[in-house]
């Protein structure tokens, strides 16, 4: 049934919205496709724009509980996001005082990545697109 498919859309709940938010925009470049204020739930909706047809969905709710992540929790794991020079991307991390790992290879794939956190600790990865040269 989903063999087809491809991911619309990540739903992230941050603690600090405007801090989030600063996160994804200015830190990682994702560009906004609409903000809403819910007035009913007191919460913020930011929509962004994550390459041709994905999106993150970025959500404030008022005293949104911990997420439980170390040692792994059940659950989502992590999302990555695909880059095609992950040293460059690396850097504009660092530029902006957001700590990675180092850079590793896949030991099946072959494949160079690294992690990183989000203002609320959510694991996040960069994944250096496949070149095919």
């Amino acid at each position: 049934m989903l063999s087809n498919c491809k991911i619309h859309h990540v739903a992230i709940i941050a603690s600090d919205y405007e801090k989030s938010k600063h996160f994804y925009t200015k830190v990682l470049g994702l560009s906004v496709i609409r903000e809403v204020y819910r007035e009913l739930r007191n919460s913020y909706k930011l929509d962004l724009q994550l390459g041709v047809d994905s999106q993150i969905e970025l959500f404030s709710f008022p005293e949104p509980p911990p997420r439980l992540s170390n040692p792994e929790a059940c659950g989502l794991r992590h999302l990555a996001f695909e880059v095609e020079d992950l040293e460059l991307a690396v850097q504009n991390l660092k530029k902006h005082a957001v700590e990675s790992e180092s850079i590793r290879v896949d030991e099946y794939t072959g494949q160079r990545f690294c992690f990183f956190r989000d203002p609320d600790g959510l694991p996040l990865e960069l994944y250096e697109r496949k070149s095919f040269s």
